[in-house]
């Protein structure tokens, strides 16, 4: 098969739009099939282009089999509603344009977030006469509407016309969850019409090795329980919790726990700047860090946070940072209500607390330091779970059959 899928997030970005993309395309090739990534330069999360790359109107690569077109976006960092707009619909047009000009593939998928990308694989599949499956990761407008990103109600209102337009025209949704599939059957999408392929691990890439030792070392962690937050940190995760939490455990004098938040996003800086005037040591913030570090930094942890604000949409999501943190058979102190909390509960791979309550969070810190045979065995049992549920090269296949039955379905 000849796929084209359109992205607004690829390698070397690591953030868990662009990982998922890159996991099931580079086994599609694998598997033979004829794979093309339409994408733009590499800039997430500070709207600098990465090393190597530059933003013009159109490069090329072959990245393990993929090929991968870059076009010309408006560069922006992941904060700031208009310069961020633009620079979502000026990817939303370069994408459209440099569609019309590749050879003609048997599918075309595009996926949101966000979902101007969605919009050009529409536009290009109309024109083109392609089969379109849209991929749904994460639900705008309500998502950007929810952490007060966009709080006008007539843009509000545009989007949630588009967004419908979107679920209306696609052949085939694929998203990631139970939870969402279930919102989108609230918004009037026939549930037949909709595919769960979760998010995955790598088992392969899952491993312990020296540098565990060094991390520790190189962020001071020795003789410490570390609890980290590995991810994008966004004004979504409510993580002003460690700070509440890292001043509670000041208070008491406890200097054997360390916060490591890993990542950036549009509150990292406040974050950072406010842990320093509170003059909280016991928090480290390690910024951006490549991808093939992110096993050693899960492995360097004692407990790994995943956190969300209490919000009612975030009852559907399932964080692929939880996944990844099971299978490295680390405790999970959970702040996610809904699915994930479920997920959670039924692997045993941790302990769920309620979103921003930092007394939860340093009971359960403290619980786990406490007793490490039970904090193993949590970590064992989630990466049991993760291995048998979420393995990468089974959803691939699964993802693989869904395109298989769209192709035959408009074949007959």
């Amino acid at each position: 098969m000849k796929v084209l899928f359109l992205t607004h997030y690829f390698p070397p970005e690591g953030n868990a739009p662009a990982t998922r993309v890159f996991e099931m395309c580079r086994r599609w090739a694998k598997h033979g099939h004829d794979v093309t990534v339409l994408t733009g330069a590499p800039n997430v999360p500070a709207g600098v282009v990465y090393p190597g790359y530059r933003n013009k109107l159109v490069q090329r690569e072959v990245v393990e089999g993929i090929r991968v077109v870059r076009v010309w976006t408006f560069i922006a960092p992941n904060r700031g509603v208009i310069r961020r707009s633009l620079n979502y619909a000026s990817y939303m047009f370069s994408a459209f344009l440099a569609g019309l000009f590749l050879s003609r593939p048997d599918v075309l998928i595009a996926t949101s977030p966000q979902f101007f990308c969605g919009w050009a694989g529409l536009m290009l599949a109309r024109l083109r006469r392609l089969p379109f499956i849209l991929e749904v990761r994460d639900l705008w407008p309500e998502s950007i509407s929810t952490v007060g990103a966009i709080r006008s109600k007539a843009p509000l209102r545009l989007l949630e016309w588009m967004e419908q337009r979107l679920y209306a025209r696609a052949r085939r949704i694929v998203t990631v969850g139970d939870g969402y599939r279930e919102r989108l059957v609230e918004r009037g999408v026939a549930k037949d019409k909709i595919d769960v392929v979760c998010n995955g691990v790598d088992r392969r890439a899952m491993t312990e090795d020296w540098q565990i030792t060094a991390i520790r070392r190189e962020y001071g962690l020795e003789n410490t329980f570390v609890v980290s937050y590995i991810g994008t940190i966004g004004m979504a995760c409510g993580l002003d919790v460690v700070l509440r939490a890292a001043e509670q455990l000041r208070l008491q004098g406890r200097d054997d726990v360390r916060f490591l938040l890993v990542g950036d996003g549009a509150t990292r800086k406040g974050l950072e700047a406010q842990a320093k005037s509170l003059n909280l040591g016991n928090v480290i913030f390690a910024g951006l860090q490549p991808k093939e570090r992110i096993p050693a930094l899960l492995g360097a942890s004692n407990a790994c946070l995943v956190h969300l604000k209490r919000q009612e949409l975030f009852k559907s999501v399932l964080p692929s940072k939880l996944l990844e943190a099971m299978a490295m058979a680390r405790p999970v102190i959970l702040g996610v209500e809904g699915h994930a909390a479920a997920l959670l509960k039924t692997a045993t791979a941790g302990i769920c607390i309620e979103p921003g309550n930092a007394t939860e969070l340093v009971a359960a810190i403290e619980m786990l330091n406490s007793d490490p045979e039970k904090a193993a065995a949590m970590g064992r049992s989630g990466r049991d779970y993760v291995l048998q549920h979420f393995d990468l090269d089974v959803l691939a296949d699964k993802y693989l059959m869904v395109i298989e039955n769209v192709l035959a379905a408009g074949a007959r």
